[in-house]
């Protein structure tokens, strides 16, 4: 990398959930004087603050942050909408800086970031108003079946509780007959940018020690009533997520919060299992512990040369 004509560099962070992220990417932020660009896809929702573990005012200031409270769950905002903007951003902070972080756990965005996005397929609308009547009527374990069945490479990637992924999934083999995991990143576009990789990992032990106090958190700060506050919206895509649909159930009489808090617990869980998957298929990242910060920073610092 250090070896390239290109002048600017983006760091990307990445690993699971509650593993530490946020806090080495405002590190890394000030110690090159830059700007961090967040790509966690529950983030951007001005309405969602508790659940999605947003950094907090101080974190904020600590380094300019984007894609923060940028949209509303009402807004519909896609893989493709973020590839777009995001470099944009990053565009834009390149013109002040030579170095932009970027940091999340969303692998789609980040994906879709650094290698670009296949033209999607036209897809068969009957087939969509016909998986979203399965999901309405037989719920979205069926849905999660049948894809599993016909792409689980792809099933294997995504939030497997997020109905509008496990639909699209289903909706490209349906109509088209190929994988939508074959599309993702069939041809990597190339980035007028160096890109260092950058991921954080623990024990295992730890990491789900880590997760299980986020949520203990979550709750004390008032999450109960965040998502009662979002109840006009929750059969929007956005609130379709953990730490939301388990409160929804609990609100519905489903089950008792105590469920509801090891329900969101095991969900966490199983998502930061599912986001160490995806990133570990990746060879370029370089992976570090949470509090290795100044190994980080050195490794940066010997990419770009200084």
């Amino acid at each position: 990398m250090a070896t390239s004509k290109k002048s600017k560099t983006l760091v990307v962070i990445v690993g699971p959930t509650a593993i530490g992220k946020t806090a080495l990417a405002i590190h890394v932020a000030q110690h090159f004087k830059t700007e961090i660009v967040s790509a966690d896809s529950r983030q951007f929702f001005r309405e969602m603050e508790i659940g999605t573990a947003k950094p907090d005012g101080n974190e904020l200031s600590a380094a300019k942050h984007h894609f923060i409270n940028s949209h509303s769950v009402k807004e519909f905002f896609s893989t493709g909408d973020f590839e777009q903007s995001a470099l944009k951003v990053i565009d834009g902070i390149f013109q002040e800086h030579d170095i932009a972080i970027m940091v999340g756990g969303s692998g789609l965005y980040i994906n879709a970031l650094i290698n670009g996005l296949d033209e999607m397929p036209e897809i068969d609308l009957a087939i969509r108003a016909k998986l979203n009547h399965q999901f309405e009527t037989e719920g979205l374990e069926s849905i999660q079946n049948q894809l599993k069945a016909y792409d689980p490479e792809y099933f294997d990637k995504v939030d497997q509780n997020n109905p509008q992924r496990m639909i699209r999934g289903l909706e490209v083999f349906l109509s088209t007959g190929e994988k939508l995991s074959s599309m993702l990143s069939a041809t990597k576009k190339e980035r007028p940018f160096n890109i260092i990789k950058i991921g954080l990992n623990t024990d295992r032990a730890l990491l789900y020690n880590r997760i299980n106090e986020r949520v203990d958190k979550m709750m004390e700060s008032g999450l109960v009533d965040e998502v009662k506050s979002l109840i006009e919206y929750k059969n929007l895509n956005a609130l379709n997520t953990v730490g939301y649909s388990e409160i929804f159930d609990f609100m519905d009489g489903k089950i008792s919060l105590d469920e509801a808090i090891s329900a969101i617990k095991q969900n966490t869980r199983r998502f930061a299992k599912r986001q160490l998957t995806w990133f570990r298929r990746d060879e370029e990242i370089n992976w570090f512990e949470p509090n290795e910060k100044q190994a980080v920073i050195s490794l940066i610092a010997q990419n770009i040369g200084v």
